[in-house]
């Protein structure tokens, strides 16, 4: 059934240009928002913003970095007159290996887009928002799972579900809602950029699938769902959380 929750809304979603953050982007333009989304990738952002339409504009940004994020927010600023009313801070990388494998450079540029972007893309978004505004952060199961290899993304997406509960306090008296959501193994390109060679990737996949209780990847549609009513009036009683989305990986 259709729907028109984000009729009259504006929303910026970080890495809106693939997978999870565009799977958002698209369903929020479908039930009446006007969005802004971010990537790194200009071809793209250019093709998101295309298949989106009027409704859409595409920032080709690093949200890692302080000038990117304060572009992007700009954009935001210009395309919603003034107003935000959804965040979406889903911009994020991984990389995965032994902890002897991992330098600092590694350490440094995921900890740059996952964690001190997503920080600073809130508090550089915050004066768009008023009362009634709803802001859901992009973690994962990962961070409360303890896998061979996954030290440094854990520790990342861990955080980030700290902030979503430190952020949620503080920005209650403001009226704005901050939430958390944690995806399971899902569909996307991540795992072509996380270093890892094809056999790698593929050998992965099957692991995670093996593992996970209903044997198989998550869609980004099944995560965009979850968001959008994150972000809706449905959820207006509901902030600080951290809702699983995973095929019951985290539970059980």
């Amino acid at each position: 059934m259709s729907t028109q929750r984000f009729q009259g809304k504006i929303a910026f979603v970080t890495g809106g240009n693939s997978g999870i953050g565009l799977a958002v982007a698209t369903a929020l333009v479908r039930e009446g928002a006007k969005v802004v989304l971010s990537g790194r990738n200009e071809a793209t952002v250019a093709a998101a913003t295309k298949a989106l339409g009027s409704s859409a504009q595409g920032v080709v940004a690093d949200t890692g970095r302080i000038d990117g994020i304060e572009r992007v927010v700009a954009a935001a600023r210009e395309f919603g007159g003034g107003r935000l009313d959804v965040l979406f801070c889903n911009a994020g990388i991984g990389a995965f290996g032994p902890i002897a494998t991992i330098s600092e450079q590694k350490w440094d540029e995921l900890m740059a887009v996952n964690l001190k972007g997503v920080f600073f893309t809130v508090q550089k978004a915050l004066p768009l928002m008023a009362r009634g505004g709803a802001i859901v952060l992009n973690a994962s199961v990962a961070a409360g799972k303890g896998d061979p290899g996954g030290s440094m993304y854990a520790a990342s997406k861990a955080a980030v579900r700290s902030l979503g509960r430190s952020l949620g306090a503080e920005l209650v008296p403001a009226g704005i809602r901050v939430n958390v959501v944690s995806p399971g193994p899902v569909e996307t390109p991540i795992f072509g950029k996380a270093g890892m060679n094809e056999q790698q990737v593929a050998d992965l996949k099957v692991a995670w699938s093996e593992r996970n209780p209903m044997k198989r990847f998550g869609t980004p549609e099944e995560i965009a769902a979850t968001v959008l009513f994150l972000a809706s009036d449905a959820a207006s009683y509901i902030t600080g959380v951290d809702l699983l989305v995973d095929g019951g990986r985290g539970s059980f």
